[in-house]
C-alpha cells in the first residue's frame, strides 16, 4: 500500500520487498522488471522475490527468473 508521500513521487523506487509486504525506501512512480527491464507503476506491482530482492512485470518474468537460477 503506497503512503501519501509516494503517491505522486515521479521517477524510479527503492523498494523493500517482504513477505506479502513491500516497504518503499526511496518514493518514486516505477520499479523496474528485473528479468525485462520494462517499468512497473507501483500500483500495478503485484510479483516479486523478497528473497532477491526483485520485482517482475508479470508471471512469465517469475518463470523466466526461476529457470535461469534454478531456485525459488
Amino acid at each position: 500500500m503506497l503512503g501519501r508521500f509516494e503517491r505522486g513521487a515521479s521517477g524510479e523506487a527503492v523498494v523493500e520487498y517482504g513477505d506479502g509486504t513491500m516497504r518503499v525506501v526511496k518514493p518514486g512512480s516505477f520499479v523496474r522488471c528485473a528479468v525485462t527491464g520494462e517499468a512497473i507503476p507501483l500500483d500495478a506491482l503485484r510479483y516479486w522475490s523478497a528473497a532477491r530482492q526483485e520485482a517482475y512485470a508479470s508471471p512469465e518474468a517469475v518463470m523466466t527468473r526461476l529457470k535461469q537460477t534454478g531456485r525459488p
